[in-house]
């Protein structure tokens, strides 16, 4: 694949990607024509449509297809001048860059921060970007102070259920990091690093691993996780958790918690605020 020339100040930019590149295009004020993130219509509606950091901005965005099979006449008609798109995609680089300059972005980098800051850099918003980190930071600063020392010496676990998996995330997935940023302690067996964005499985004998005195744990309507979130607090192991005891489980949207953009991020110091700060 050869070096895209991208245009300095691109105005008509397709982004394909299942979320993340499209929140960030948002969130440094580029509106794209086009993007084929996921819609889930047949479950519940646009779940983009859902999350409160993305709110109208998405309207008007045109749908291109899918994110693992995005409509080429589609994106060819918007005539953009700029496409972003994840790296997955690679096999139709060469369709894409035909239509438009075309640059691949890796799904899975180690840092979500980096990710961010390379599409700002592609879009010529590094200014923007810096004000959208000045913003966070400042936010952390101001939950750090709210929180004082409360939280000194409890640990807190982040978890994700379904009907099929069980899930920790750890220091280096994106709550992870943001638990980390805001100086909260997990438990040992999560304050470490996992290659896959931070996130592994674990089986039901093995919730002790959950363990914490506050657990968040996420979830969505659609994929079965609140029937799988019942039948667990049925197991005695569950009741043992130090969070379970002490009525300290909440309950957080998924597609928040892992959005993985500074939008998101804000969105989840809100739920912390809402139940660190603001819960009795």
């Amino acid at each position: 694949m050869g070096e895209a020339c991208v245009p300095n100040e691109p105005k008509r930019v397709v982004v394909l990607s299942h979320y993340g590149l499209l929140s960030h295009a948002l969130t440094l004020g580029v509106k794209p024509i086009g993007s084929n993130a996921n819609t889930l219509e047949d479950l519940k509606g646009d779940y983009l449509r859902e999350q409160s950091f993305l709110g109208e901005k998405i309207e008007g965005i045109q749908q291109v297809g899918l994110p693992d099979n995005p409509n080429l006449e589609k994106i060819s008609l918007l005539k953009p001048d700029l496409i972003l798109a994840w790296a997955a995609l690679k096999p139709v680089y060469p369709l894409l860059s035909q239509i438009a300059p075309t640059v691949l972005i890796p799904f899975n980098m180690p840092d979500w921060k980096d990710q961010f800051n390379l599409v700002a850099e592609i879009l010529g918003k590094e200014s923007e970007a810096q004000q959208v980190w000045e913003q966070y930071y400042q936010r952390v600063e101001e939950l750090k102070a709210a929180l004082g020392d409360l939280y000194e010496n409890r640990t807190i676990s982040v978890a994700s259920t379904s009907p099929s998996n069980n899930y920790v995330l750890v220091k280096n997935s994106f709550a992870g990091s943001i638990l980390n940023d805001v100086g909260l302690q997990r438990p040992a067996v999560q304050d470490v690093i996992k290659p896959g964005g931070g996130i592994y499985n674990i089986s039901e004998e093995r919730l002790d691993i959950l363990d914490g005195d506050i657990l968040f744990l996420l979830y969505t309507y659609d994929w079965g996780e609140m029937e799988t979130y019942q039948r667990l607090k049925k197991k005695p192991i569950w009741k043992q958790l130090k969070a379970v005891k002490n009525n300290q489980v909440f309950l957080v949207d998924f597609w928040t918690w892992i959005w993985s953009d500074p939008s998101a991020a804000n969105a989840v110091i809100d739920d912390l605020y809402k139940y660190l700060v603001d819960t009795p």
